[in-house]
């Protein structure tokens, strides 16, 4: 059993004032699941990391592994495995060598060694490069080899601190791909974290949020992209992001230049009972598209065309109460406006509209 638990878990950096990188961490984790943590720099996923392998200090609450409470058992005794950015491997060791080092600093008899180390080499298509250095191969199979070097452990717990940042884009997208099927088949506990949210949404069973050492959200990849419970968490996952836009209530609904959203009863009413004049108003690009002759829209005026090939994105300012705004919309690549065009933006379906209080940030629930 290899659940792992943060149980109002909070590091707490000295200063004037104290800096709480991660602060009442509670976050279940549950045993063979795939979990990310991901947030922009600075809001405490690496840090709440290192707090469960023991290399972060527990300052309150308490962190458990298998049900057991570790806060102050030291990083050997915790049964846990880390990846790092950096691949971290003896230059003057073998990738055979490398790999099974762990297990010989255990006294792990030899032909033992050897076996778990071509039985991982195998799974990770490194049993050709078994007797090179690792000057001799890629930053991928590198990185494998890092992987490889955890996986002969078998321990209860993998922790993963953003593995592939340090590997360019497309093999980035090929690894990240190898070790979410690689998790599926050993069924380990794993953490791990990233900043980047497609690379969150793309592997994990679930993802947590973390903002300025707070959870914001932990929840699946759809129900995070569907249902954001704030604005920061809106914002953040998906990409291009979410337009977000603070824009004046109706009695009808939110009001956009040129363009009234109509709004449910239920989401005026809640609006009403929050005393709102305005809301946050969001929408993907998806959500949004180009409007046709006389029908009503926003006036967008077209500031860059991002062809991807069976779609377009349009980045083009809207002026929202006077002001400027950007919004993104996604079209069609076959067909997208030009550079400097005036289009008009109409919302494809309400129901994908989210709603939240522009001062605490919360998701209006309706």
């Amino acid at each position: 059993m290899a659940e792992v638990a943060y149980v109002s878990a909070s590091r707490v950096f000295a200063g004037n004032p104290p800096v709480r990188a991660v602060d009442q961490l509670e976050l279940d984790v549950a045993d063979g699941e795939f979990l990310v943590l991901v947030g922009p720099s600075g809001s405490g996923k690496s840090t709440a990391l290192r707090m469960l392998a023991g290399l972060e200090d527990v300052d309150e609450g308490a962190i458990q592994i298998g049900g057991k409470d570790v806060t102050n058992v030291p990083p050997k005794g915790r049964d846990i495995a880390m990846v790092f950015q950096s691949y971290a491997l003896y230059p003057h060791m073998t990738v055979a060598e490398n790999m099974g080092f762990a297990l010989k600093l255990r006294g792990t008899p030899k032909q033992e060694i050897k076996d778990k180390v071509a039985e991982a080499a195998k799974m990770l298509d490194l049993s050709k490069y078994l007797d090179r250095k690792p000057k001799a191969l890629s930053g991928g199979q590198r990185q494998r080899v890092a992987m490889g070097r955890a996986i002969v452990r078998e321990p209860s717990v993998f922790l993963m601190d953003e593995p592939l940042s340090n590997l360019d884009a497309k093999l980035r997208v090929e690894t990240r791909a190898n070790i979410a099927a690689l998790q599926q088949r050993l069924g380990t506990t794993t953490i791990y974290v990233t900043h980047d949210q497609v690379e969150a949404m793309t592997m994990g069973d679930r993802v947590a949020v973390l903002k300025d050492g707070l959870l914001q959200q932990c929840a699946s990849p759809r129900e995070l992209y569907d249902r954001p419970a704030n604005a920061f968490v809106a914002g953040f996952i998906g990409s291009p992001a979410m337009n977000l836009k603070t824009v004046p209530l109706t009695a009808e609904g939110a009001q956009l230049d040129g363009l009234t959203v109509p709004l449910t009863r239920a989401a005026l009413d809640k609006a009403s009972s929050e005393g709102l004049k305005e809301v946050t108003f969001g929408v993907r690009p998806e959500t949004l598209r180009l409007a046709s002759g006389d029908e009503p829209g926003m006036e967008l005026t077209v500031e860059l065309v991002e062809e991807l090939g069976a779609d377009a994105y349009v980045y083009g300012s809207v002026r929202i109460g006077g002001q400027p705004e950007r919004f993104i919309v996604r079209v069609d690549g076959r067909t997208p406006p030009a550079f400097g065009q005036n289009v008009k933006v109409a919302v494809r379906d309400t129901s994908e509209v989210h709603l939240f209080n522009p001062e605490s940030g919360a998701r209006l629930e309706v």
